[in-house]
């Protein structure tokens, strides 16, 4: 992947700073946030064909990876998701640590114990499921 994420793409300034804060310092400062932990996802543009980086929430299944593509809850799945469907391979930075990783959406029948698991550490996962008719889907990242 390239190595400006996000160049042709302006992010709230709250995320963007999150970001910088995580890049800058290693994740040192930006892997908690607001008591959770996070890591940053580098997806490829499905359309801009870019690098686009976000820091998500994240929880641990054996070495998987797990993120939820929830957007707060809107009617829409977020554009990260829609990238990932279009191009799986990801890279994820978890602290200083970066490697590839492929993603995939959680089976039917694995995804009520991963989203157990993630609504453990965001509770607000099942209010943004309450708040939208389409299933928030939870992805699976998966080292290769």
């Amino acid at each position: 992947m390239a190595d400006t994420p996000n160049a042709a793409r302006q992010l709230p300034d709250w995320i963007a700073d999150h970001l910088r804060r995580y890049i800058s310092t290693g994740g040192e400062d930006g892997h908690i946030w607001n008591g959770v932990p996070t890591l940053l996802l580098t997806t490829t543009g499905r359309r801009s064909h870019q690098p686009l980086q976000l820091p998500l929430i994240y929880g641990q299944d054996g070495t998987n990876y797990i993120v939820v593509a929830s957007r707060g809850g809107a009617a829409a799945n977020p554009a990260w998701y829609k990238n990932l469907l279009a191009t799986p391979d990801v890279d994820v930075q978890v602290k200083a640590e970066q490697f590839p990783a492929r993603a995939r959406t959680a089976t039917p029948e694995e995804r009520p114990r991963l989203w157990k698991l993630m609504t453990g550490i965001w509770p607000a996962y099942d209010e943004y499921q309450g708040r939208t008719s389409r299933e928030i889907p939870v992805v699976v990242l998966e080292r290769r």
